[in-house]
């Protein structure tokens, strides 16, 4: 991997571990300043200290509870203040929720759930659009669950609020079809986070792909030559 995102500004929620670390290491890695985000200062710490040793630009830092949506939709107006663009934006964060029976599910965990899945993404759609239409090749990558297409009992909020995300997306991307950002859903398939451990604690997790290999596989939709757009793209 080169330095084919030097000058461009990316920003990735839920960077402080997982997935979203992992994404934002490999973009910044590719020379892209990061504006990392997610609950954990310490892991978001982490995450920086991962980029430079990567030979990357330091992070920039903004722990922030994505319930809070007065708090999301201020980040467009940060970052265009603080950088003057916005290039990538990954919608990584999300929470699984407590697995059980809709009908048994306590009304705070519901809200808790479409909160952070689905209408933390939406305020920060609301917030990036801007910048993302003034770049040059804006690229919006959403992250999705295979659990949105193939429903299972027992974990109705998390896909129910998965799906929605999809049709969110979808629809945004076509509404930014004037413009040269682009906007897709990615599917990582199943990936070595705490979120994977606690919905299958069997499961031995050697067997289940790391982190760094699923960000791999998203980092193409985030480079300007990616003409790809409203599509729901799987591993």
């Amino acid at each position: 991997m080169g330095k084919e995102l030097t000058g461009r500004v990316a920003l990735v929620t839920g960077a402080s571990r997982g997935l979203g670390a992992a994404i934002a290491i490999a973009l910044g890695a590719a020379g892209a300043q990061v504006v990392a985000t997610g609950r954990n200062a310490g892991g978001l710490e982490e995450t920086d200290d991962a980029i430079r040793a990567a030979g990357g630009l330091p992070a920039s830092l903004v722990p922030l509870d994505l319930k809070k949506g007065d708090d999301v939709d201020m980040l467009g107006p940060t970052i265009a203040q603080r950088f003057g663009r916005l290039d990538i934006v990954i919608g990584n964060a999300g929470v699984l929720g407590r697995l059980g029976p809709i009908t048994h599910l306590p009304a705070k965990d519901w809200a808790d759930v479409l909160a952070v899945n689905l209408t933390a993404n939406w305020h920060l759609m609301r917030t990036t659009e801007p910048l993302l239409r003034a770049s040059d090749a804006g690229r919006a990558v959403f992250v999705t669950s295979g659990r949105a297409a193939r429903p299972k009992a027992y974990w109705g909020p998390y896909g129910a609020s998965k799906a929605a995300l999809e049709h969110l997306v979808v629809t945004w991307a076509q509404e930014l079809a004037t413009s040269p950002a682009k906007a897709n859903v990615f599917d990582p398939g199943i990936v070595r986070t705490r979120m994977r451990a606690a919905a299958m604690p069997g499961e031995d997790p050697m067997t289940v792909p790391t982190p760094a290999e699923v960000a791999a596989k998203l980092f193409p939709l985030c480079l300007p030559s990616e003409m790809r757009t409203g599509e729901i793209i799987g591993v």
